[in-house]
């Protein structure tokens, strides 16, 4: 993916961030959805932005610590208020 499609990637994710913001939706599915547009950016810039896509094991490591903060945080917004 070149630099240009990522940049557009990461754009229309945060459009879709904005709009689901503006949308005025809130409770575990509002919450989910931030946390999967936040997971989806995160990934974008750590593979294309900072190339870390060039360093398989090192992007896995990057992965697995935001995916384990990522289901965590989706653990607490699914916890019961």
């Amino acid at each position: 993916m070149s630099l240009t499609r990522t940049w557009t990637a990461l754009i229309a994710a945060s459009l879709a961030s904005t709009a689901l913001a503006a949308s005025g939706l809130t409770g575990r599915a509002f919450a989910l959805a931030v946390l999967a547009l936040a997971w989806v950016k995160a990934e974008l810039i750590l593979r294309r932005y900072l190339h870390l896509a060039r360093v398989p094991a090192i992007a896995r490591g990057f992965s697995l610590g935001l995916a384990i903060f990522l289901m965590l945080a989706a653990g607490f917004a699914l916890i019961p208020a």
